[in-house]
């Protein structure tokens, strides 16, 4: 075992980089969670997300990934909204973007504190290691809890005693034989804001989640088109949902002033409005979203979340906005934006029904047109 005053070293090394919390857990510490992966994963609750199914070996435990591995190093950077996530809900020509994704890209920065860390230990103490942030096939929130961090609450999210739901989870794995925190208790209680909150009820039963349902996936990892009978929860959504995160309560001893400041919101994404999002091309999406996690969804999927979220405004001034893109090269977008006038105005659509229907070549679209 290291010794302590490493440990209390570590642990102020972290902070002073900017972590806002450091655990340890042993590489073996939680062993049910890759169970409860294979049994999710038999579901298909994961939906189309069919990377997690080719290493869901390696998912499963720490070990499966790396052999060497004995002590994983679980770490948390704040970034807790000075606002209230929920206040665009009744705003409907705005886009609600997730707290986590209006500043700039937390993969880069995890990452490179996590290295900045990683060099530190090295030097201190030897010993192989890895660093992770999301991109890995590393299951971060047991992982987290059992480091002592918080605890995977029913939205199965991590939550936190200091920090609430506002966590960005990273790890280093190492060969060094560390001694682990006590792992986080779960406290939720009789508490089930989180699900009441889910505006597509996306849990089916307490700590389960399935994506299939969920806003976040629908509009960030799902590349087809958002099922009909999801539309309408979908708000003015247009990139991920906070709903289930913002009603917990614990979130009330979260500290605004403890989030790392690389996370602050930039101006142009805190209220897009979607009359000027529908208007994007290409070139402007990418310059728009630069440094940004919402660039890699590519601005096609932006435009079908856009066009959902305009036909749920109940709005005519965006029937302007919608109208075009059912000529855009993209089905996913023409069937989106057939939706969207349907919800608008049904003279409108009917009009563009006749001119237009019968010519569509891709069988997505003309079943949008069949069901409009």
């Amino acid at each position: 075992m290291a010794p302590d005053t490493f440990l209390s070293d570590l642990k102020a090394q972290a902070a002073a980089i900017g972590f806002a919390a450091c655990g340890i857990a042993r590489a073996d510490a939680a062993p049910r969670s890759g169970q409860r992966l294979r049994a999710w994963l038999a579901d298909g609750a994961h939906g189309d997300m069919i990377w997690m199914e080719g290493r869901a070996d390696q998912r499963a435990s720490p070990s499966g990934l790396w052999p060497d591995v004995r002590s994983v190093i679980a770490l948390g950077i704040s970034y807790a909204p000075a606002g209230d996530p929920m206040r665009l809900a009744d705003e409907p020509e705005a886009g609600r973007i997730s707290v986590y994704a209006q500043g700039a890209d937390y993969h880069d920065l995890v990452k490179r504190k996590l290295k900045e860390l990683a060099r530190w230990i090295v030097a201190r103490t030897g010993g192989d290691l890895k660093v992770f942030v999301d991109t890995a096939p590393v299951m971060e929130k047991p992982l987290a809890e059992a480091a002592g961090l918080g605890w995977q609450g029913k939205h199965t999210n991590l939550v936190s005693r200091e920090h609430g739901s506002w966590l960005f989870l990273g790890a280093i794995f190492t060969t060094l034989d560390l001694d682990p925190d006590p792992a986080g208790r779960e406290r939720c209680g009789s508490c089930d804001a989180c699900q009441r909150a889910c505006p597509t009820d996306a849990f089916p039963a307490p700590f389960r989640l399935d994506a299939r349902r969920c806003i976040s996936y629908l509009t960030i990892e799902h590349k087809g088109a958002i099922p009909r009978e999801l539309r309408a929860g979908i708000g003015n959504r247009i990139y991920g949902c906070d709903d289930c995160l913002a009603v917990c309560p614990w979130n009330k001893f979260a500290n605004a002033a403890a989030a790392n400041l690389a996370f602050a919101p930039r101006a142009e994404l805190t209220a897009p409005m979607l009359a000027d999002l529908l208007a994007l091309d290409d070139p402007s999406f990418r310059q728009l979203f630069a440094g940004s996690p919402i660039k890699r969804i590519g601005r096609d999927r932006m435009i079908r979340n856009c066009l959902i979220a305009a036909g749920n405004s109940g709005m005519p001034k965006l029937i302007a906005a919608a109208r075009p893109h059912l000529d855009d090269p993209n089905p996913l977008v023409r069937g989106a934006a057939i939706w969207a006038l349907g919800k608008l105005d049904r003279d409108v659509l009917e009009k563009e029904r006749t001119a237009r229907a019968a010519g569509e070549d891709d069988e997505t679209v003309r079943e949008e047109w069949a069901l409009a």
